[in-house]
């Protein structure tokens, strides 16, 4: 994907392997959607690096106007990107990718991608409020935080679009597919913190699990990591429990619907398929976590540093 986003070492961005985790979660999918959720995935990476450079380097009033941009594109406000919004690559492709997903969403779906695209790049500023110095947020503060700087859902949504998966809303809405939904982000969430520690530890970063617990209980790496290990555990077993109370939720609302059963059957099976998928991915096919720039701490090789120097 060369929109201007990188600059050079193509090899470290290519090594993410987004294609990877893509084919894991989004299996039968047409060729032209999995190279579509690819393509979002690899700008998600560039968004969340530049984001972090851009607080590392004290310049989050270069963020603020792209990230204002995209929230009003997301909206549906099209005309002359209200408020002045700067020209840059990262919006400008954003724009392009926005346009070609919401296309091949049903309205459903498209509402809810709409809600949860904001509500990432609020949680970006909610992580950058968390650097502050002298700033630790607590661990439950933390955790609402995580699940949507995942940006898991906007490519759940995108996900469900392709497999053709439509859960009814009153189902989305009752206790066990909320718990289903948000097992199924915490197991995945907390599984990268695992992998990302060592950047985030180095580097002083205070948005990681096993780096709170580490600070708050006086724990060590080594401990906190198991701790994590085990609430990563419980979150499984929270998940299969939800899963199991699914067919009573259904009875509950008297759905009936064979459509509509089979929706949520198929939808428990994709979050399954990302629990698995995105922990596979980490293990073996993303070089990310192992490269040694990026577990030192130190910015990715193919950062744009001047990517928002003109907002």
């Amino acid at each position: 994907m060369d929109r201007g986003l990188i600059d050079g070492a193509w090899e470290q961005f290519a090594g993410i392997g987004f294609g990877h985790l893509t084919a894991r979660v989004d299996r039968g999918a047409p060729y032209e959607r999995i190279v579509l959720l690819s393509e979002w995935m690899a700008w998600s990476f560039v968004l969340d690096d530049q984001h972090d450079l851009l607080i590392r380097e004290g310049r989050l009033d270069a963020w603020q106007p792209v990230s204002d941009a995209i929230a009003r594109h997301v909206r549906g406000e099209r005309s002359g990107r209200p408020g002045a919004a700067p020209h840059s690559a990262l919006l400008d492709t954003f724009v392009e990718l926005c346009d070609r997903i919401l296309a091949g969403m049903p309205p459903s779906i498209q509402d809810r991608y709409r809600v949860h695209v904001p509500r990432m790049l609020r949680s970006l500023d909610e992580e950058a409020a968390n650097r502050r110095p002298g700033h630790r947020p607590t661990v439950e503060e933390y955790v609402l935080t995580r699940r949507h700087s995942s940006q898991l859902l906007p490519m759940m949504d995108m996900v469900e679009a392709d497999q053709g998966i439509e859960v009814p809303a009153e189902i989305r809405r009752s206790p066990a597919f909320q718990e289903l939904a948000w097992s199924a982000i915490d197991v995945i969430s907390w599984g990268n913190d695992v992998f990302s520690l060592p950047k985030e530890y180095s580097c002083g970063d205070t948005n990681n699990l096993a780096a709170l617990l580490a600070a708050w209980h006086d724990l060590t790496l080594t401990d906190a990591v198991r701790a994590v290990e085990e609430r990563v555990h419980a979150r499984v077993e929270d998940f299969l429990a939800a899963a199991r109370r699914l067919p009573g939720a259904l009875e509950g609302f008297g759905v009936t619907d064979a459509a509509a059963r089979t929706a949520t059957d198929r939808c428990v099976r994709s979050y399954e398929d990302w629990m698995v998928g995105a922990d596979l991915w980490q293990r073996y096919d993303c070089t990310r976590y192992r490269d040694e720039r990026f577990a030192a701490g130190l910015e990715a090789a193919y950062t744009r540093p001047d990517l928002l120097s003109a907002a």
